[in-house]
């Protein structure tokens, strides 16, 4: 079932890095990749895959990436999902043989550009009246999917379905892809996204093999970082790659928010306790409540309260062997050298979280909100 190649079918998209359909690389998940592999030369792989683990690891890469591989294998003749008089073919990697197709380059254009008949994508859908996107994955979108399995296959291949990510649907949703989980048709694959796959029914777990995505050395996710965004040196990646733990699609909407430069000035901030520098704080105030970048204040709480994490972090096992920079080494020691003060951070840490989140939610002032939230961090690190 074609797809229309449009922006609005990926809610996390994100401007100026590739989509996971259309990247071929993936780096750091040779575990899940074996483990699908041996299914496969079994001749009976398994017909539901749930793919767990945090967000922006690479789940949904290693996703299209089975779907690549499937899409471009040479059709079964018989009965079942192979041909019985052959074996499931051998395949050392995910990567698609080019000696299966004339011109596979044309089948993986086609699932780069989201268009390729055999393979669904199942994602949180765009309202068009309210011009965003839907919070959940809808009842609906999954009888897209029942509709896609009961067509035939053209070429008597693969058909394929990614739901992206599976703990965004509804109950009603999760009922409906149950019961075809429970009768699959043949030739399909199913592929769940999950990262939080606790929120998904026990029913639908039980059907699916499970897949554990783990974050990256900070070595491989510099390498898929830049892999994704050219633009970006070595030694910026590495920052973001350290902030966002390894998990390169995370480290990516960093870098869109200008993550980096950002966790910089909050370490200025932070460097300057008990005691904040009230024209440094003007400053980065005036840089994150700009009308020109709605993103910098939610990505200013985010890394604020990720610099208190590091610090609560930081007082129970000492400074990272992973830092943004060689200046949080110093900040971590000096203002969390203890327990108790990393008990302290965890709780800063919370209360920034409930501070921005009320004022995104109810559109507060943005300098307003930073000024209170100084003056109450000065008050806990003198404390």
């Amino acid at each position: 079932m074609a797809q229309e190649n449009d922006v609005r079918l990926d809610a996390d998209r994100i401007e100026g890095v590739a989509h996971p359909r259309e990247t071929g690389c993936l780096l750091g998940h040779s575990a899940p990749e074996a483990r699908f592999l041996d299914a496969w030369r079994s001749g009976r792989p398994h017909h539901a895959w749930l793919l767990r683990g945090p967000r922006g690891v690479g789940k949904a890469s290693f996703a299209y990436r089975v779907a690549r591989f499937l899409l471009t294998q040479p059709n079964a003749d018989g009965g079942g999902l192979f041909a019985e008089s052959s074996p499931a073919p051998a395949a050392a990697t995910l990567d698609p043989d080019p000696g299966h197709f004339a011109d596979p380059t044309a089948v993986l254009a086609r699932i780069a550009a989201g268009g390729h008949p055999g393979l669904l994508e199942v994602r949180r859908p765009w309202d068009e009246r309210a011009k965003r996107f839907k919070k959940e994955i809808s009842v609906d979108q999954v009888r897209r999917l029942i509709e896609f399995f009961q067509l035939s296959s053209a070429d008597g291949g693969w058909r394929v379905a990614i739901v992206d990510p599976a703990d965004e649907l509804n109950t009603a949703a999760a009922n409906a892809l149950l019961k075809v989980l429970e009768e699959p048709p043949e030739k399909a694959m199913f592929l769940l996204v999950a990262h939080a796959a606790g929120k998904l029914p026990a029913t639908i777990r039980s059907r699916c093999r499970r897949l554990d995505f783990r974050p990256l050395e900070i070595s491989d996710c510099v390498s898929a970082l830049t892999t994704a965004c050219p633009e970006l040196s070595d030694a910026e990646a590495r920052v973001l790659c350290v902030l966002s733990d390894g998990a390169p699609g995370d480290a990516a909407t960093l870098w869109s928010m200008g993550g980096a430069d950002l966790y910089l000035e909050v370490l200025d901030l932070f460097s300057d306790l008990p005691n904040i520098d009230r024209r440094r704080l003007q400053k980065f105030s005036q840089v994150v409540s700009s009308r020109d970048s709605a993103d910098r204040f939610p990505a200013a709480g985010r890394l604020m309260r990720l610099a208190a994490e590091r610090l609560a972090r930081a007082g129970v096992e000492g400074p990272p062997a992973d830092l943004a920079t060689p200046k949080e080494s110093e900040i971590l020691t000096r203002l969390s050298p203890d327990a108790r003060s990393a008990q302290r951070w965890a709780e800063i840490s919370s209360e920034i979280a409930d501070r921005f989140g009320a004022a995104v939610g109810l559109n507060l002032d943005p300098h307003r909100t930073l000024l209170d939230l100084a003056r109450y961090l000065e008050s806990a690190a003198r404390r």
